[in-house]
């Protein structure tokens, strides 16, 4: 299909594309495109304006943040897979988006953007929850920052205002000697996860002390599992472990569509949730 008529502006500065948001209603950021333009050309999003911010220098770059990270939202997935900062501090972020999309997708395809879109099968929105990113948004109202845990409200659906635009992720340092993982079932002709699951393990001693779990591609958002603190305490036994995964499902709308019913995609989120935490685990520096 041929997308409805729009306007067209590109932006020579973040202020000229925060003015812009705020004078057309129905504005839409544009910077990869990969998730935007295929949904206009179905007609299921019809923005009046498409502001154009990919080419901004100012919205790009990764840069150390007090033993954490500072990634700008014009970052592609490309430069987040050749950052030695991330691959090392963030091991958990080149493993996932090594598999987003393809070449020209992470060549073109900003963390930015594909965060905004919220999209529920998405990757990266899992490994946000469980690193507890921070999100920073700007208008010409003024900034503000957002919990990654709070960001995702829902499909497609996220704590942006119409005239925001996502500036910066922010990385809290990792907790010492964690070992991270990814894990996800994709669906084989787009990539998108069917069940993704996001683990950070760190131990004291051959205790876990710390835990967390998100998963992906499962419900309407990505969100976090509470019962990964059940594995604090433990030595992260093979029973531990299939406890925790047991719970990966819990508490949500699984969806079911012509990919996977419910019931093989809440499957699909245990094994991919005991996966991901054996892998931590096995990571995890004792």
């Amino acid at each position: 299909m041929i997308p409805q008529t729009f306007d067209y502006v590109r932006a020579r500065t973040v202020g000229d594309a925060l003015k812009a948001l705020a004078a057309k209603d129905g504005a839409k950021v544009i910077a990869g495109g990969h998730s935007l333009i295929p949904i206009m050309r179905f007609r299921l999003a019809q923005p009046s304006l498409l502001v154009d911010i990919g080419h901004l220098p100012e919205l790009r770059g990764i840069a150390e943040a007090r033993r954490g990270a500072k990634i700008g939202a014009g970052t592609t997935y490309r430069e987040l897979l050749e950052s030695a900062l991330l691959t090392e501090r963030f091991p958990i972020i080149a493993e996932c988006t090594s598999g987003i999309g393809d070449l020209q997708v992470r060549n073109k395809g900003t963390i930015g953007g594909g965060l905004a879109h919220a999209d529920p099968a998405a990757d990266l929105p899992a490994v946000m929850l469980a690193l507890d990113a921070q999100f920073v948004l700007r208008s010409k109202r003024g900034k503000r920052t957002v919990a990654a845990r709070e960001f995702f409200q829902g499909s497609f659906s996220t704590a942006m205002a119409e005239d925001e635009l996502m500036v910066e992720i922010v990385l809290p340092p990792p907790p010492r000697n964690a070992g991270m993982a990814y894990v996800s079932f994709e669906q084989a002709a787009s990539g998108y996860a069917l069940a993704g699951a996001a683990a950070i393990v760190k131990r004291s001693r051959a205790t876990v002390a710390e835990c967390a779990l998100a998963m992906t591609g499962v419900s309407d958002r990505a969100y976090l599992v509470k019962a990964a603190e059940l594995l604090v305490g433990t030595k992260g036994e093979p029973e531990a472990v299939a406890k925790v995964a047991g719970h990966a499902a819990e508490g949500v709308e699984v969806n079911g569509d012509i990919h996977a019913p419910a019931d093989y995609r809440r499957h699909l989120a245990t094994v991919a949730a005991r996966q991901a935490l054996e892998k931590a685990l096995e990571r995890s520096k004792k």
